[in-house]
């Protein structure tokens, strides 16, 4: 017997099981760009993820993505619940995963930090939104795609993530840098005390997600921020925003990237100190 897997080939079954090529050996860059991924889906080699709404993928979505909206990840955001989503969306521990959203890549980083987290580093995001997909005229599909249960190992990486009291400890020590990624009113209104602002609004360019690489290091040397310093990043509330700052200090070179998921909000709500300016004028609303 013989069904018709995303990508369109023809994959044989034994018993309902589909039987699939797990001899994946391609490892991804940190930022996927559009030929690589279009090569990996006419070889059925990776696993594509759109995180955005379940109705927006229904009306049409990049050939072969699987559907896991952020908001689902996020219910039972721990690492097992992860593990569960990753195993049900047929993810084995080397198939390469490219992730996308239409919200300029904050969605997608958060969904990619998380797999990463818990073990799967072969994650990757798509350098553009699906917006800008289609506005290149590449191929869509309407088909909602599933694909069999994959065992996955559970593997934390404890090097990428902060918690509270890790911030707290650390937030003194010259060689820690906190990133407060919101836009700059916000951080001027409160923000962790000793936190440097990098809004997220001036990573992304046209065409793309994220700068060129050389342009964040400038962009991150230019504010005084150490490239060889452990740098903890952090947003309002469930790390999006952060998460793209994560890829976009990752992309730079910057290899001692924390990310503070539960943010200033679970910050606030513990009651712990925060800094602000009382008396911010114009030229602090500039965050160049």
């Amino acid at each position: 017997m013989t069904i018709e897997n995303a990508s369109g080939s023809k994959t044989d079954t034994k018993e309902g099981i589909v039987e699939t090529n797990e001899n994946y050996n391609f490892q991804l860059p940190i930022i996927c760009d559009v030929d690589t991924l279009r090569m990996l889906i006419r070889k059925d080699g990776v696993r594509v993820v759109d995180v955005r709404k379940t109705e927006e993928y229904q009306q049409e979505h990049i050939p072969s993505a699987v559907s896991l909206p952020l908001a689902q990840l996020l219910e039972k955001d721990i690492p097992t619940a992860i593990l569960d989503l990753l195993q049900n969306l047929g993810i084995s521990d080397e198939m390469p995963v490219v992730i996308y959203d239409n919200t300029f890549g904050a969605l997608a980083a958060r969904v990619a930090w998380s797999f990463q987290y818990i073990g799967h580093p072969n994650t990757a995001l798509l350098e553009m939104t699906f917006s800008q997909w289609k506005n290149l005229g590449l191929e869509v599909q309407t088909k909602i795609n599933s694909f069999p249960m994959k065992k996955h190992s559970l593997t934390i990486n404890h090097s990428i993530h902060a918690d509270a009291s890790y911030v707290e400890a650390v937030k003194e020590q010259p060689n820690k840098i906190l990133i407060d990624s919101r836009e700059r009113l916000n951080f001027l209104t409160e923000h962790i005390p000793k936190a440097k602002n990098l809004p997220y609004t001036m990573l992304g360019s046209n065409g793309s997600i994220l700068r060129s690489p050389q342009e964040i290091r400038r962009y991150i040397e230019n504010r005084g921020i150490p490239v060889d310093a452990e740098i903890i990043t952090y947003c309002g509330s469930v790390g999006t925003l952060s998460g793209l700052t994560y890829y976009a200090l990752k992309s730079a070179g910057i290899e001692n990237v924390k990310l503070y998921s539960k943010s200033f909000r679970e910050w606030k709500s513990l009651g712990k100190p925060k800094e602000e300016f009382k008396d911010a004028n114009y030229w602090d609303l500039s965050a160049d």
